[in-house]
C-alpha cells in the first residue's frame, strides 16, 4: 500500500509540475468551431508525454503570455484521436496555421525555434 501511495504521488506530482509553464490543453471539439471565425489561429498538435511537444508547449506558453489575444491552442492527440484524422496529422509535434477563413496557411512537423515562431506570428499577422 505504501508503494502505491508513493507511485501515485511521484507520477501524479510529476504531471502537475510538467503542466506548469506549458500551453493549456484544449480539446479538438472546442477548437474546431473556432477555426475560420475571423482570426488567424496557431494550432499545436502533440502529446503531453512527447519531449519535443513539451518544448513547443513551453515556447508557445511564453508567446501566449506576451500576446494573450493571439489564438494559440494545444490539442493533445492522446486525449482526442479524432484530431489526427481530421487534421491529417502524421507525426507530432505538428504546427498548423489557419487564416481568418479557416484555410490552412502553414504546416510544420517537429520543433520550431523561437526565431521561427516569432517570424510566423509576424508573417501571418496575428
Amino acid at each position: 500500500m505504501k508503494y502505491l501511495v508513493v507511485l501515485v504521488l511521484l507520477f501524479g506530482g510529476a504531471n502537475l509540475f510538467a503542466k506548469e509553464g506549458h500551453l493549456k490543453e484544449t480539446s479538438f471539439s472546442e477548437v474546431k468551431p473556432l477555426i475560420g471565425k475571423g482570426k488567424v489561429m496557431f494550432l499545436e498538435v502533440g502529446s503531453d508525454i512527447c519531449i519535443p511537444c513539451q518544448k513547443m508547449g513551453k515556447l508557445l506558453y511564453q508567446v501566449k503570455q506576451k500576446h494573450p489575444k493571439y489564438q494559440i491552442y494545444f490539442v493533445n492527440v492522446r486525449k482526442g484521436r479524432e484530431a489526427t484524422e481530421q487534421l491529417k496529422v502524421m507525426m507530432i509535434p505538428t504546427q498548423i496555421i489557419f487564416d481568418t477563413n479557416g484555410d490552412e496557411l502553414y504546416r510544420h512537423i517537429g520543433l520550431l525555434s523561437q526565431e521561427e515562431v516569432d517570424g510566423l506570428f509576424k508573417k501571418y499577422k496575428f
